[in-house]
Order: C-alpha cells, then sequence, then structure tokens
C-alpha cells in the first residue's frame, strides 16, 4: 500500500464488511467527499444517509438509528463535529449510550488555510471530558485499519479523528501491534520518552532516530487511545526514563499533555514538557508548513527531548 488518508481506510474497512453486515450505516453532513465516502454511497446507497450540511441531525439520527439495531458511522469535519453537535454527542449518543462511531475527519490543522473556524484544536478535550465517550486518534492507515475492524466488533460509542490528508506510515502492513485500549511502544530507551498520538507520532519516532545518533535512548509511545488512556504504560515508561515529552496536534489545555500529566504526578512524579499548538489562532498553511512553524517536527520533538533531560 502506498500513502493512504486514514479516512479513506475507514471507508474501505466498512465497504469490506458491508457487503455482508446490512447493519451498517454511514451517515454524512454533505461531506462525503471530504470524508472520502463517495464510494460507500454509491455501492451501498440503502445504507447511506446524506443529512447535508446539518451537524446537529446527522448525530441524532444517526443515534436514532443505533437504537434500532444499526451501526452507525457519522462522518463530518472533526472541527463541526466536536463543537456544532456537542450536545447531541453528549445527550444521545454518549448519555444514551448508542452504537455511535463519530469519525472527526480532517481533524487538527488539516484545513490549514481556513483558518481557525476550520480547525479542531479543542475536540481531544472536549470529547474526553464526555462521560461514556472513547476518543481514538490512529497514526497511519495501517492502524486505522486495526482501529475500524476493532470498533465494528463493539457497540459503545466512540470518537474517532482523522486528518485530511494521505500521512506517512509508522507501521509496516501486517506488522501493526495492535491491542484495543492499549497504546503501542514503537521504540524502547531509557534516556526520555515521547507519547504521541496521530499525525504526531511519525515526527516522534524519526526524532528518536535522530536522537538515537547522538548516544540518546527514547522510548516512543504511540497513544492512539487518548481516551481511555493507557496509563499502566504511561507509568512504565515514566518510572525508567528521566522525563517525558508528549506532543499532540491539539491546544495546550485539557489533551494529551494534561492527561499524562495527571498519571505521571500521582503515579511516579518526573517532568513532562508538553509540545502543542499555541493557545492563540494557529498561523495559516498546509498542515506541514504549521508544524514546522511551531516546532511539531522531528527536529523541534528532538530539541525537547534534549530540554527534558538536561
Amino acid at each position: 500500500m502506498g500513502k493512504t488518508a486514514n479516512k479513506q481506510m475507514i471507508c474501505e474497512v466498512l465497504m469490506e464488511h458491508a457487503a455482508q453486515d446490512k447493519s451498517i450505516v454511514a451517515l454524512c453532513s454533505d461531506s462525503r467527499g471530504s470524508g472520502s465516502f463517495t464510494p460507500f454511497a454509491e455501492t451501498y446507497p440503502g445504507q447511506f444517509v446524506e443529512t447535508g450540511i446539518a451537524e446537529q441531525n446527522l448525530v441524532s439520527i444517526a443515534a436514532g438509528l443505533a437504537k434500532c439495531g444499526k451501526k452507525s458511522y457519522a462522518v463530518s469535519p472533526a472541527c463541526f463535529l466536536s463543537t456544532r453537535s456537542y450536545e447531541q454527542c453528549k445527550v444521545d449518543v454518549a448519555y444514551s449510550n448508542t452504537n455511535v462511531k463519530l469519525i472527526g475527519i480532517s481533524g487538527g490543522v488539516s484545513y490549514g488555510a481556513l483558518g481557525m473556524s476550520h480547525h479542531s484544536a479543542q475536540d481531544i478535550a472536549a470529547m474526553s471530558a464526555i462521560p461514556n465517550m472513547r476518543v481514538y486518534i490512529p497514526s497511519d492507515a495501517y492502524q486505522t485499519k486495526d482501529l475500524t475492524e476493532a470498533l465494528l466488533e463493539d457497540e459503545k460509542p466512540a470518537y474517532i479523528r482523522v486528518g485530511r490528508n494521505a500521512v506517512d506510515s509508522v507501521y509496516e502492513e501486517g506488522q501493526v501491534p495492535f491491542v484495543m485500549d492499549q497504546a503501542t511502544v514503537v521504540t524502547e530507551g531509557e534516556d526520555a520518552a515521547i507519547i504521541a498520538c496521530g499525525e504526531m507520532v511519525k515526527p516522534a519516532k524519526d526524532a528518536a532516530e535522530l536522537l538515537a545518533l547522538e548516544g540518546i535512548h527514547v522510548t516512543v509511545i504511540d497513544m492512539y487511545c487518548v481516551k481511555p488512556l493507557d496509563q499502566e504504560t504511561v507509568i512504565k515508561a515514566a518510572s525508567k526514563v528521566k522525563g517525558i515529552v508528549t506532543v499532540e496536534e491539539h491546544a495546550p489545555f485539557g489533551g494529551l499533555g494534561s492527561m499524562v500529566s495527571q498519571v505521571v504526578a500521582a503515579n511516579c512524579p518526573k517532568k513532562v514538557l508538553n509540545m502543542s499548538l499555541p493557545d492563540a489562532p494557529v498561523i495559516t498553511g498546509t498542515s506541514r508548513e504549521v508544524f514546522d512553524y511551531y516546532g511539531l517536527n522531528a527536529k523541534g520533538i528532538a530539541d525537547k527531548v534534549r530540554e527534558v533531560i538536561a
């Protein structure tokens, strides 16, 4: 497989299963094209619902279908799904415990030049704060495939945030050490730990390779399961390193860094430095340009690791 967008992989997995499982339904809010779900809509029109630009209706309809025995996948830009329909996500999906998987596409700064209105830098904090809502941010298409397969096997609510564009692979095809709700240890080292999620895992892995050339050995953890956070893996890593760096495509409050800091402070206090987007409107540009500007790249992460162990 070449570079594949995570959202495309979700569609491919659902299409593969929808042929036999007629309970699978996909819903879009005028987002079938941007969500890579046009093939699903064309192949299974009887299992597809288009609500138009009405994200609140999207979530409520998905919840209603779930109560009728359907496996609902609501696909919409993360910036709108996690804000405009927040009450519906809280009440109709989580509180009502419906089998709805909320697919937040083009998450983080994927929409680039469209600016703050289209960035979703608060969704980890917002969705994680909802009781009974799980939050997943897969790092590449291979992990996304395994996650989507696993989510088909349960009936619990979940929010899955994926980016807009194809991403570099973190893993090899058929060699993803995936365990549901358990973080993946990408590399092992005893000088520092980098805990990242989503598109930040690849630059974290690259940073570890740069640091290894200097004799600095780093544990890299792919925390795709932001909620429930794999506390055991965090504690185990923290107990053997000098410091921890968290990396996320999110605002500095209430996200991965905040969660990791809570766990580390309560169990094995170590210095934790959080790398994130700023507490300010983010500059406009492509994802890569934004990441580079704020140091969310291999070099920037390596610099932060040197700081935490200094």
